[in-house]
């Protein structure tokens, strides 16, 4: 009988624990008690490697642990391994992961059956300035914020469209038979309204503003970007602008600005297919525009490559060395804004644009001190494969970090009792495995986006739940979100009700001390931008541990509709707990939290 035993997270068979840096080490034990043990080996492969498979043999030691070390020589990307054991008079016996994830491995006699680990391998630490580690973000939709000119005037009328009667109405859109938007609706919130809200947002304790698109365009969401050098009118002007990032650097707050570069609006000056930038001008126009080549026409000029299939965003083709320039070289795009003080940018649908393109804007914006570059990316982007491509997000030198979607899919899972607590701190875990440390901590936590349901709908208006999931978000590591209005109790379905005007004479004070407790907490304890994490759970209790230098942050959820007194002794660690036991049990002394309640802890 052979019993055999592997898990990534345990530092004592995997060291050191998670992704790892191109040239460095790691060693490997493998627990195998059989009495006929032949060979033990570890098999190595990197994706598209040149030396292919590798197998390494193992060194039995004692206790019946099985040990080698390999060194990650192949530069950066993905690596995956799995075990193999040779016993007499039995057949190979495999070890490899859950279904692609970390953790306890599972046994098979079957090659096919196997599912590799996989190893992250960085080419270098690639942390974010320290404003955006250790700030908290909120989130602007600027139309549907505050109007901040005298007597609530619209500051420039756009044909088209329509402005909403009150700020309580609900949005909508405007559609024809061919369900394509005839109208773009506007409430008329602008730049200098959140000028006017800048009090506001520091008595909430946010230290960053990040806003979807501001740059001309036709539409009220602006991804269909109509002039990159120019902001929208309804906003304000550049000076206006000018004045906005003045005021929040006077107030030692930054600035994030959302970069759509995968596509353009079709009534662009690029595209102009109205013509509103004169006759003749424009891809659409004019076969000898100088925008024609960003374009891809298969009969011109009324079929083309658009975004998704959607013919009011023309998509660009970013091997185009012009546009390339256009946005991330000398004087570009990039140079434009990030020269009036922008302190970061967030990439729009980071998927749509190549490694290298990405890196273009990256090395243009190391040129500036102390800027963040983020991308929209769903999944877990240390494996993400799109059109067909391993892309390169993590691996050092391109993007800062990604909007942390699974985070927000598992923690709302989880309150929704669709996943256990167990299964929820095994989630955490697979992702803190997969991303180098810096890019872990470095993602934009968020429960909601300008592209998601309101918390609190999907919650079913739940403001114990929605505690919890606020809870969770700034436990976790990375930097968290507010969406505006959220913090207000702001309800809303999928897009447009998804982005209703700022609710200012009707906040949820509650609601609102809720946020401004979590932001605080967030700002006076440092431990929970910058400390250890390990989840942990047991049978009605979801834990997050977090630790730095010997000071402890416990959170603790309840799901139940029972009271549950906390013991130690039926806590479970996805890893190695990382402080004394009599330490763990003094911050639990005496603990009993109630039916569908959470408690902090903090140990300084």
């Amino acid at each position: 009988m052979t019993a055999i035993y592997f898990n990534s997270w345990l530092e004592e068979y995997k060291h050191p624990f998670g992704a790892i840096q191109q040239l460095n080490t790691a060693h490997f034990s493998i627990n195998v008690k059989s009495a006929g043990v032949e060979k033990v080996s570890l098999i190595m492969r990197k994706e598209d490697g040149e030396r292919g498979f590798e197998r390494l043999p193992m060194t039995a030691e004692t206790d019946d642990f099985y040990k080698c070390s390999y060194t990650f020589d192949q530069g950066k990307g993905l690596y995956f391994y799995y075990f193999e054991v040779l016993c007499n008079g039995e057949a190979t016996i495999y070890c490899g992961s859950n279904q692609g994830n970390g953790g306890i491995g599972v046994l098979s006699t079957a090659i096919e059956e196997v599912h590799p680990y996989q190893i992250t391998c960085y080419e270098t630490h690639d942390p974010a300035p320290d404003w955006y580690r250790n700030g908290v973000v909120y989130q602007i939709f600027p139309d549907r914020f505050f109007n901040g000119n005298l007597h609530r005037e619209i500051s420039h009328s756009k044909r088209n469209t329509f402005i909403y009667g009150t700020y309580e109405d609900e949005p909508l859109y405007l559609k024809d038979e061919n369900d394509e938007i005839i109208r773009w609706d506007f409430f008329g919130g602008n730049l200098m309204g959140i000028i006017k809200k800048v009090p506001y947002l520091k008595s909430l304790g946010v230290t960053v503003l990040y806003l979807n698109p501001i740059f001309e365009a036709a539409s009220n969401h602006r991804y269909d970007t109509g002039d990159y050098f120019a902001v929208d009118g309804i906003l304000g002007d550049e000076e206006t602008f000018e004045q906005l990032v003045s005021i929040l650097h006077e107030n030692d707050m930054r600035l994030i600005l959302d970069g759509v570069f995968s596509h353009v609006g079709r009534n662009s000056r690029y595209f102009n297919h109205d013509g509103r930038y004169g006759k003749g001008s424009g891809a659409y126009q004019n076969i000898e525009s100088p925008y024609y080549p960003w374009f891809s026409f298969s009969e011109y000029p009324e079929e083309y490559k658009s975004w998704w299939g959607i013919k009011d965003l023309p998509e660009i083709n970013k091997d185009n060395t012009d546009f390339q320039q256009f946005i991330y070289g000398k004087d570009g795009v990039l140079d434009k804004w990030t020269s009036l003080g922008v302190d970061g940018w967030r990439l729009d649908v980071a998927d749509e644009l190549p490694d290298f393109f990405i890196t273009g804007i990256r090395q243009r914006l190391n040129q500036y001190p102390e800027k963040v570059l983020i991308g929209e990316v769903w999944e877990d982007a240390s494996k993400k494969i799109s059109y067909d491509q391993r892309r390169e997000y993590v691996f050092g030198n391109a993007l800062h970090g990604v909007m942390n979607y699974p985070f927000r899919e598992s923690i709302l899972a989880y309150l929704d009792e669709k996943q256990t607590s167990q299964q929820l701190a095994e989630q955490l875990t697979i992702l803190q495995e997969n991303y180098p440390e810096a890019i872990f901590y470095n993602n934009l936590n968020n429960i909601g986006t300008h592209d998601t349901e309101r918390i609190l709908t999907l919650l079913d208006n739940n403001t114990t739940k929605l505690s919890f999931a606020l809870g969770l978000m700034f436990m976790l590591p990375g930097v968290p979100t507010i969406y505006y209005g959220d913090e207000a109790g702001l309800t809303g379905g999928k897009d447009p009700a998804n982005r209703k005007f700022f609710p200012w004479e009707n906040q949820d004070q509650a609601i609102f001390e809720n946020y401004q407790r979590w932001v605080r907490r967030r700002t006076e304890n440092p431990i929970l931008a910058q400390g250890g994490f390990y989840p942990f759970y047991t049978d009605e209790l979801l834990g997050v541990l977090r630790c730095h230098k010997g000071q402890s942050a416990l959170y603790l959820v309840n799901l139940t509709d029972k009271e549950v007194a906390v013991s130690i002794d039926n806590l479970h660690f996805t890893k190695a707990l990382p402080i004394f036991e009599s330490l763990l049990q003094e911050l639990l002394k005496d603990v009993v939290i109630a039916e569908h309640s959470d408690c902090f802890i903090m140990k300084k």
